[in-house]
């Protein structure tokens, strides 16, 4: 995809901008993006309970450590098998529709669980086959929300910044300091009170969704799906600074969940931890995480996308090698502020390469590819943690997540002779998110 296409739908350099008129156009986009952050906030705090109490509930289901790990695995694992189709169709069809009808599945499937619960029904199986299941409307409803953000507010830098800066500060708010702990608070009181408090989160980000404009992106003639997905590939593996990220962003996360897929059996076995905690320890990751995604544009300003993303991973190395050693509950919750600060920047930073670097229409397959990496990511570290758990015990879980995290940081960094590309796009000015 040309660049052309790009530089043509992206806002005007600020110097030449009537300001006047400029400013009645961003307030009414700030106004529009905010039914979509109004769902994220109000979705992901349900997601955050449904992260606490699938482990919790696993661990009352069986003491197997992989099996445990598999539960954590389930959700992200449907985007290696349709991610791409998923995010190809989502740049087809209306993105509004899309996001409607994801929340309406996963209320449904949630809703499932719920009732299996109450007839006694709960399994392991069981449980891995519907959190499989939300992963996979997962898949439609990311690609499109991140598609979304900038055909509403264009690709400023500033305003991608702004957004995504407060997208990410509602998702930290919810999934790690509002949902963990009601979670674990919920499933002590009983054990489906999470899983549908979850399930009417995502009834109400579907009303709220159905607020958003229906923005459209311009679709050239209708290709075959598969070249539609090539195509998406292909601008991604072309693009060095988004090939890169997306690599980056699946060791991350392959990291973080080598740990935190076993995380729970380390918290009652090591911390002592009551499982009505377990949740409060896990909202320390929140606390560095909402502050630093509010000041994202202040705290990353004129550093490159992939210093940013090798700065995270470095430093997540370092907090599991920490808390491995001290095996101590408050040094690891002031630990998880640290990495949760890290985690929210690296989020903003990526965030922002995909929206800078990526045409209306392919965005949907750019945010889908990055996820098959991601999240992909995600679900082979927890596989992987799970093995290493059974095999060589919890402690070497954080051993090997912190050295393949430090080899990836020394890739992902860049050479003073690779510039960050969103430097030289027009849509994103000089001293931007970078």
């Amino acid at each position: 995809m040309a660049w052309a296409k790009v530089s043509s739908v992206a806002p005007q350099p600020e110097s030449t901008r009537p300001v006047p008129s400029d400013r009645p156009a961003a307030a009414d986009r700030r106004r529009q993006i905010r039914p979509l952050l109004a769902a994220v906030a109000v979705s992901v705090a349900g997601d955050g309970a449904f992260i606490a109490a699938a482990p919790l509930l696993a661990s009352t289901l069986t003491a197997d450590p992989l099996a445990i790990s598999a539960v954590s695995a389930a959700f992200y694992l449907p985007w290696l098998a349709l991610g791409l189709p998923a995010g190809a169709l989502a740049d087809r069809w209306p993105r509004r529709r899309v996001l409607v009808i994801a929340d309406l599945v996963r209320a449904v499937l949630i809703g499932l669980l719920v009732a299996a619960l109450a007839l006694g029904w709960a399994s392991i199986p069981l449980l891995i086959t519907v959190v499989f299941a939300v992963g996979v409307a997962q898949c439609f409803f990311d690609a499109a929300s991140q598609a979304v953000i900038p055909m509403i507010i264009g690709r400023d830098g500033d305003n991608l910044s702004k957004v995504n800066g407060r997208y990410w500060a509602l998702d930290t708010t919810g999934r790690s300091l509002v949902g963990p702990p009601l979670g674990s608070l919920t499933f002590s009181v009983g054990r489906s009170l999470p899983f549908a408090v979850d399930a009417v989160s995502f009834l109400v980000s579907a009303a709220l969704v159905r607020m958003v404009p229906d923005v459209r992106s311009e679709q050239p003639a209708r290709q075959p799906l598969w070249a539609s997905i090539r195509e998406g590939m292909r601008h991604l593996f072309r693009t060095p600074d988004l090939r890169v990220l997306a690599v980056a962003m699946g060791v991350f996360n392959l990291g973080y969940f080598m740990v935190m897929g076993t995380f729970v059996l380390y918290a009652q076995r090591t911390l002592h931890l009551p499982n009505a905690a377990y949740g409060a320890l896990l909202a320390a990751m929140a606390v560095g995480g909402i502050v630093a995604a509010a000041n994202a544009r202040r705290l990353i300003a004129g550093l490159a996308y992939r210093k940013v993303q090798a700065a995270a991973m470095t430093v997540q190395a370092g907090v599991w090698l920490v808390a491995m050693l001290t095996g101590n509950v408050w040094v690891i919750a002031a630990l998880f502020v640290v990495y949760g600060a890290a985690a929210s920047l690296a989020s903003v930073a990526v965030g922002s390469a995909r929206q800078a670097l990526s045409p209306d229409g392919l965005i949907g397959r750019v945010v889908a590819a990055f996820r098959i990496l991601g999240l992909g990511g995600a679900g082979l570290g927890a596989l992987v943690g799970g093995a290493v758990a059974k095999s060589a015990g919890l402690d070497a879980t954080f051993v090997v997540a912190a050295v393949v995290l430090v080899v990836a940081a020394f890739f992902t960094w860049p050479s003073r002779r690779q510039p960050n590309q969103a430097n030289d796009h027009e849509g994103v000015r000089s001293g931007a998110l970078t």
